[in-house]
């Protein structure tokens, strides 16, 4: 628990971190090493059916200056500049990706005791404006996520959520998609010393009448080795386990089945991150 509300994106964040990472039905690699002058350079390679994408960063980091440069298979370079607390509890994020002229981005972030903004502009000549704010504490979070177009004059985002945090549970509510979508989260840690953990997320679509819920739960064997699993209620079942082979490397094996068409081939995914 921190000692604010934390930032909007923060709101259900457990629920999903459980229900949702490190899932995936692709095969994937990442190498990070380390220069004697302390930049990172992080090599990562992902194969989605025929298709192999591949991208290779740098990451260095002076004082309270980060900034990130990624190349990809495309000729795309993306770069961040991430300057940590120019003043108490402020971020300030500049971004851009060449050759897109209209990929340029300033963020500011400011996590207070009692409130949490993010902001954010384009810098285009009618650029999209992001807002998002949360106030409250380190137990209960009120907040919205707003972004508006000047060029067409309309908001492309409107969402609002509500989020409680303890210990070992947490639960938020978060109106999405300018009102069309309803959700619900929980999630709750049974048993801190194995990490054992439940969690749900029912989402109600109003302009379908559509209800998805997904449940899942993890469980870790030992310190290193962890297991999850999730269903929803179409019959699609995941589970994986993640092992630290080493220290902030990790191997990962998930798959995917449909329990209503079990004559399906399953969906087998492979990642393997490396660090020295």
């Amino acid at each position: 628990m921190g000692i604010g509300p934390g930032l909007y994106t923060d709101i259900g964040k457990r629920a999903r971190d459980l229900l949702y990472k490190d899932y995936q039905g692709d095969q994937k690699f990442t190498v990070t090493t380390y220069t004697s002058t302390g930049v990172a350079i992080t090599s990562s390679g992902i194969r989605k059916d025929e298709l192999f994408l591949a991208d290779v960063s740098t990451k260095l980091k002076n004082k309270n200056i980060t900034t990130d440069v990624k190349v990809d298979t495309n000729s795309n370079l993306f770069t961040t500049i991430t300057v940590d607390e120019p003043a108490p509890g402020l971020k300030a994020i500049f971004s851009f990706k060449v050759p897109d002229q209209r990929s340029g981005k300033v963020e500011l972030q400011y996590q207070h005791q009692y409130a949490g903004i993010s902001t954010g502009i384009g810098l285009t000549a009618n650029p999209i404006i992001n807002f998002s704010g949360v106030v409250g504490n380190s137990g209960l979070a009120l907040g919205t996520d707003i972004s508006f177009d000047t060029a067409s004059g309309n908001f492309t985002k409107l969402n609002a959520g509500l989020g409680y945090t303890d210990a070992d549970l947490t639960a938020s509510v978060t109106l999405n998609d300018k009102g069309d979508s309803l959700s619900a989260s929980y999630y709750h840690l049974v048993n801190p010393s194995c990490d054992t953990a439940v969690g749900a997320e029912l989402t109600h679509s109003f302009s379908t009448n559509e209800n998805t819920l997904t449940v899942g739960t993890q469980h870790s064997l030992d310190p290193l080795t962890t297991l999850k699993a999730r269903v929803n209620n179409y019959g699609q079942a995941s589970a994986l386990i993640q092992h630290e082979w080493r220290r902030s490397s990790f191997f990962t094996i998930s798959g995917e089945v449909d329990t209503r068409a079990i004559e399906k081939s399953a969906k087998i995914g492979l990642a393997l991150a490396l660090k020295p």
